[in-house]
């Protein structure tokens, strides 16, 4: 048996409140390995992206264990934690809040190449040219804003961004849900096209069952902080054994809750959860 990369082990996170503390992830436990992709799915609320944010260390889990090959990080100091950084990026939700509005696209990229100790400009701008290039967007967009690209645009300059720091292990925290259905496929054949050329892991964050088919090989199910299911991608969401999971298939499929695709587009199409199918 392989090692996993990235292990979660009994996590908790808890927030004070006015009457105490509300725990957010209550003793969540799962594991990817290298070059693997795990989705956890749920409604909003249920403590997807506040996993999400103690695997790259944005918050301090309360208790539990994130152990990347070997260490666990979930108690390092800022310090301690420097070098494993670059090892786990995230690619956020908000495709547009997440890039400075006053840097160039080369200059956003470019920015993490500096961090990791590259301080000639020029040198910077060429690394950088090449993850724009290679997350599809053409030289002219060097040297233009965030306001000139459109939502997919942005979120491909997020993920050139990420991958600037050689990132063993990307978050995605709802990377997909702002955008259009149509530029969602784009930017998960990108994000496949970009897992089989460098061999990264991914930890999808979703409430999208048609996503997170498209994407992942293994997947979490999240109800009110814990874990209620989790295996294999396809047996969970063609067979699931939960009330709860069994109930987000079903908003899944029904197309009066489907935005971005008109539901005549997806009738012939209802024995299976759509990339256009949000929950």
């Amino acid at each position: 048996m392989t090692t996993p990369l990235l292990s979660v082990e009994n996590l908790v996170v808890e927030y004070p409140v006015a009457d105490g503390v509300f725990r957010a992830v209550d003793s969540v436990s799962f594991a990817v390995d290298k070059g693997k992709t795990l989705a956890v799915v749920g409604e909003s609320g249920c403590g997807k992206s506040t996993i999400a944010k103690s695997i790259v260390r944005l918050l301090t889990p309360t208790s539990g264990r994130i152990v990347i090959d070997g260490t666990d990080i979930a108690g390092l100091s800022e310090k301690s934690l420097r070098p494993f950084r670059s090892r786990v990026q995230m690619v956020f939700q908000d495709p547009y809040g997440s890039l400075d509005p006053h840097l160039t696209a080369v200059d956003i990229v470019g920015e993490p190449l500096r961090l990791k100790g590259i301080r000639r400009k020029s040198d910077r701008a060429r690394k950088a040219a090449r993850l724009i290039d290679q997350v599809g967007l053409p030289s002219t967009a060097l040297n233009r804003r965030p306001v000139e690209f459109s939502g997919g645009q942005r979120q491909r300059i997020g993920i050139a961004r990420a991958l600037a720091s050689g990132p063993e292990i990307l978050v995605c925290d709802e990377a997909t849900s702002a955008l259009d259905v149509s530029v969602q496929a784009q930017v998960l054949n990108l994000l496949r096209e970009i897992q089989q050329d460098t061999g990264l892991t991914y930890v999808f964050i979703s409430h999208n069952l048609g996503v997170v088919r498209e994407i992942s090989e293994t997947v979490v199910v999240m109800s009110k902080g814990r874990i209620v299911e989790g295996g294999d991608t396809e047996e969970v969401l063609a067979r699931p054994k939960e009330p709860y999971t069994r109930a987000l298939r079903a908003a899944a499929l029904d197309p009066a809750t489907m935005v971005g695709i008109k539901p005549r587009h997806i009738v012939s199409r209802l024995s299976t959860p759509s990339v256009g199918a949000p929950v």
